[in-house]
């Protein structure tokens, strides 16, 4: 119970300040006289004006509200390293214990975890503590490695004890590697340096110490070098396709080091194509030849030289020299001396008449076979005599004819490679049966030999094959007539969907690989894709960025394509494996600033702590948990060598007041009539 004193005034506060003014002034008066009849004028004047204030004793009747102790768990990426996560959940059931143990106290717990901007440990505790009246906060316990990256500056008292309870070991070593500088794009084929620099923390006399350093590029080791400790250093990367280019420094472990997770780190540059140079020999005049040209000009990463054999050498019909082309065929130069300059080479309709002569041919074969690319639009021509399989390009050209050419509607069909692989799938209108594109009418029959048929045309023949042939590759269209689609006929088709792709993949454009392992961050969730021309791929093995795995099973989306998704991803560098292909996913922050220090440390909550008088003790490890005493405590001092305190709570529940009043009724009639007595005696006498 408490008691207090309350007034009541018998009448207006302006009334009754006037009449204790008035009573003031009389009262000074009195006094100064002399004798002692002004004093008790003076009482009784003092004892009226409290009469109409009218005092009361209050009596209250409160329960006590219980304190609130809240626990705070780190369980952020650092804190899986090196045991720490098991012994934080050990200490965090044993405190939680001990807090129970105390009576009036509402113990909660929270967990704090990764964020992009490191380790939050602030941010849960105000969420967890925003109901909560500061007088009823008896303390915050963290259970945390120190690494939190919003500690720094944070000091202002919470009207409680901050604890801090240390996962981790005093003394503790880790290697790491360090990004200068970094280039975020380049052009394809160019060279870009990075600046890096490796560091052993804890680590004292490390002048003149080496460490071997790999260089990787999406997954694949490129190159090693050995470097000096704590030293900058600068390679030069090759930028080796268009889109990102990811490139892994991975160094040496030091021996007894805390953490291998930040001995690599992930540099992401945009690899900016430069024009492709495609040379297009087309042969005689015909329909479908603007077809090519206005797809490959209609395309900005492409340089294009174009040629249109008019006449063959051997046609006589009086023409002069100076009239038969503007210029004259470079046929030496293109195909001998700067062959190797050219991305792909396309022969539209080209007939054997005497052009290019046989050594030429050969000078191509050999191109293709040294990673060069070779496309063949054939027509009619591709049946006889003046086909280009009677030259040394038969040696790279995946399909033979056999002499005959089907004259007759057909619509292309994609074969069961064809609906898996990049260049076809999906196709739009391809689903349909018959698919929804018009018809072509002319197909050079031919044995596909090697490689993929992904298309058929007339009476099943192969319509569209690929193969690879040596380091190169080489593409066959046996039909001329993929102009009626461009032209509208009978609704058209995909055709630049399918010439652009066709084109793009004889390039090595790797979005068009038949064999591809993706991994993409959208939506909050790393999206995990396989293409495959098999008929289903194995699991995926998934690797977290504190070096966890985990077997990804993958659905079927489409043919030839399978996918997973992984909801809320920590934040760092995740790595996809299925045994041959590797991809990285950035989830957040490349190089997360989790692991750029990982060591146990004080400094970042230590401030935290003594402004708002908490204290700081080591944990231990999982299995021998040792925490320090925890007590209830009233008075400022909240934290001691081998104790921490927990504020009793000074908030309550008002259930019930009563009041008595001091001058009302016959007390105050019997104190008015004590004083008039006494007054009226004393001046008597």
């Amino acid at each position: 119970m408490d008691f207090t004193i309350a007034f009541q005034p018998l009448l207006p506060l302006a009334i009754l300040v006037g009449a204790a003014v008035l009573a003031a002034i009389a009262i000074v008066l009195m006094l100064l006289g002399k004798g002692p009849a002004p004093v008790l004028r003076a009482f009784a004047l003092v004892l009226v004006v409290l009469a109409l204030a009218n005092p009361v004793l209050r009596q209250e009747e409160r329960d006590p509200l219980p304190g609130v102790a809240l626990i705070v768990t780190d369980t952020s990426a650092s804190q899986h390293i090196d045991g720490r996560d098991l012994a934080s959940e050990e200490a965090r059931a044993q405190l939680e214990e001990k807090l129970r143990a105390i009576p009036g106290l509402d113990v909660r717990s929270v967990e704090a975890g990764d964020t992009p901007d490191g380790t939050q440990l602030i941010p849960p505790m105000e969420q967890a503590l925003s109901d909560v009246p500061s007088d009823r906060i008896a303390a915050v316990f963290m259970i945390t490695d120190g690494q939190a990256h919003d500690a720094a500056g944070r000091s202002e008292s919470l009207g409680a004890p901050v604890h801090v309870l240390l996962s981790g070991r005093d003394g503790e070593t880790d290697r790491r590697i360090r990004i200068l500088q970094q280039p975020r794009f380049g052009i394809v084929g160019s060279q870009q340096p990075i600046t890096f620099r490796v560091e052993d923390l804890g680590v004292a006399g490390d002048a003149g110490k080496q460490a071997d350093v790999v260089i990787s590029r999406d997954g694949e080791a490129l190159t090693s070098r050995r470097v000096l400790i704590g030293q900058n250093v600068t390679i030069d990367v090759d930028i080796a396709h268009g889109g990102r280019n990811l490139f892994e420094l991975a160094v040496a472990p030091l021996q007894g080091e805390l953490t291998e997770l930040n001995n690599r780190a992930v540099i992401a540059t945009d690899g900016i194509r430069e024009n492709l140079r495609v040379l297009l020999v087309s042969g005689a005049p015909h329909a479908g030849e603007r077809t090519w040209r206005n797809i490959l000009k209609s395309d900005a990463a492409v340089d294009l030289v174009h040629f249109t054999i008019l006449r063959p050498p051997d046609k006589q019909d009086g023409t002069p020299i100076s009239e038969l082309a503007l210029i004259a065929f470079p046929t030496r130069e293109l195909f001998s001396e700067k062959i190797d300059d050219f991305d792909l080479i396309i022969f539209d309709r080209y007939a054997r008449l005497g052009v290019l002569p046989r050594a030429y041919f050969e000078n191509i074969a050999e191109y293709v076979r040294k990673g060069g690319a070779l496309l063949v639009s054939s027509g009619p021509e591709f049946a006889g005599n003046e086909s280009l399989y009677q030259t040394p390009l038969a040696e790279v050209l995946p399909a033979a004819p056999t002499g005959r050419v089907a004259e007759t509607g057909f619509y292309p069909q994609l074969s069961e490679d064809g609906k898996k692989h990049p260049i076809t799938a999906q196709l739009q209108g391809a689903n349909a049966s018959p698919p929804q594109w018009g018809r072509w009418f002319r197909t050079v029959e031919s044995r596909a030999e090697v490689g993929r048929v992904l298309m058929s045309g007339a009476n099943g023949n192969p319509l569209l094959v690929t193969a690879e042939a040596g380091e190169g590759r080489v593409a066959l269209m046996l039909s001329d007539q993929a102009w009626l689609w461009a032209r509208g006929f009978e609704g058209g088709g995909p055709y630049v969907d399918l010439l652009r792709r066709l084109g793009h993949w004889l390039m090595r454009e790797s979005a068009l690989e038949e064999e591809q392992l993706h991994a993409s961050v959208s939506g909050g969730s790393i999206l995990v894709e396989r293409f495959t021309m098999a008929d289903a791929p194995g699991p995926v093995t998934a690797t977290t960025p504190d070096g966890r795995t985990f077997e990804l099973d993958l659905d079927r989306e489409a043919d030839g394509r399978w996918s997973a998704r992984i909801s809320n991803p920590s934040p760092g560098i995740w790595r996809f494996s299925d045994g041959a292909l590797t991809a990285i996913a950035d989830a957040g922050n490349i190089n997360p600033r989790e692991f750029a220090d990982p060591r146990s440390t004080r400094e970042m909550l230590e401030p935290l702590a003594e402004a708002t008088g908490g204290g700081m003790a080591r944990i231990g490890e999982a299995g021998d948990i040792s925490l320090p005493r925890i007590v209830p405590v009233r008075g400022a001092v909240s934290s001691g060598r081998d104790w921490m305190g927990v504020r009793e709570s000074r908030a309550s529940i008002l259930r019930s007041t009563s009041t008595y009043p001091v001058l009302a009724g016959l007390a105050g009639l019997l104190a008015l009539l004590s004083v008039v007595s006494a007054m009226w005696y004393r001046e008597r006498g």
